[in-house]
């Protein structure tokens, strides 16, 4: 038994693939699967059930990754005390990251991170709130990237930006000769939302107080915010984007964005950590990058906004 099938089998029970798990552990699938295999043999026992899609662990193989998720926490602790004691910027890091601010944020500073800081393994996964948070509990990620929310006060959080939030109005709509957006304007019969427990849109709902957002969720059950973007641009209704969004549009789609009328709902984006994190020294170049990478206008809360 090696520590690197224990990782194998964590990555496959987190995203249930092994063609996905091999390609987040950076090898061949038919390796992960032959390791994995080995492990299963070594044990005599079944730790996923291959004959259910997706794949499942068994009775006892929940068992064999719980304790597997121990014993790489407290393994992975002993190296980030030595990486961190020669201030070291290379090894692995896994960070978890909302699906509403990764396709945003990442293309920023990512690649020119990793130009900087070839040694440096950074490992991404998309994850809402709720998510990210038990996996830094349990040890599967490092520092999750989230729009800062109450009940985080077990975790550290380290302030990134402030981003505020826009319509994004089709031509077709009545709101789209409005210069700006009031929350009384909105109705849920007209919004493209993302799916219940999406941070993003819990916010929105509140502040726009949307009693009959839920309802809407019955009509136009997707999830994802592109999706939401392409059927305004194509003439039907109106969605929210984030700040960093906007700067990615082109002319045409530019002229769809509609500000709030102030205050403006707005969200503080913060790196999460455990308080007994260790590696602070990548984590100060991390911050210091994914703050370089945003407009300086975002690094402050303004007077028109308001975190909702």
């Amino acid at each position: 038994m090696t520590l690197q099938q224990l990782e194998y089998i964590l990555a496959v029970n987190q995203f249930r693939h092994f063609a996905k798990a091999a390609e987040y552990c950076r090898v061949t699938q038919p390796t992960l699967s032959a390791m994995i295999q080995k492990l299963e043999e070594e044990l005599d026992t079944r730790i996923f059930d291959r004959s259910q899609q997706p794949v499942c662990p068994t009775p006892v193989g929940i068992h064999i990754i719980e304790q597997a998720q121990n014993i790489l926490v407290q393994a992975n602790r002993i190296k980030n005390i030595i990486e961190e004691e020669k201030h070291s910027l290379t090894g692995t890091f896994k960070l978890g990251i909302l699906p509403t601010v990764a396709p945003y944020l990442l293309p920023r500073f990512f690649p020119q991170l990793m130009k900087k800081y070839p040694d440096l393994d950074i490992r991404v996964v998309e994850m809402k709130t709720n998510d990210i948070k038990k996996a830094l509990q349990t040890g599967e990620i490092d520092a999750g990237i989230v729009a800062s929310l109450a009940g985080m006060e077990e975790l550290q959080q380290t302030p990134l930006f402030y981003e505020q939030f826009f319509a994004y109005v089709s031509r077709e709509d009545a709101l789209f000769n409005n210069e700006v957006i009031r929350t009384s304007d909105l109705n849920g019969e007209q919004l493209w939302l993302l799916d219940e427990g999406h941070c993003f849109r819990d916010q929105l709902v509140r502040f726009c107080q949307m009693k009959s957002a839920r309802a809407s969720q019955l009509a136009y059950h997707l999830g994802s915010m592109e999706t939401f973007m392409r059927m305004v641009e194509s003439g039907k209704g109106v969605t929210f984007i984030p700040e960093l969004a906007v700067l990615q549009l082109g002319d045409a789609q530019k002229e769809l964005v509609r500000s709030f009328a102030i205050p403006c709902p707005t969200r503080q984006v913060v790196l999460l950590t455990n308080k007994n994190f260790i590696r602070h020294t990548l984590l100060e170049v991390l911050v210091k990058e994914i703050k370089l990478s945003v407009p300086k206008e975002m690094l402050s809360l303004k007077a028109t906004q308001a975190v909702v």
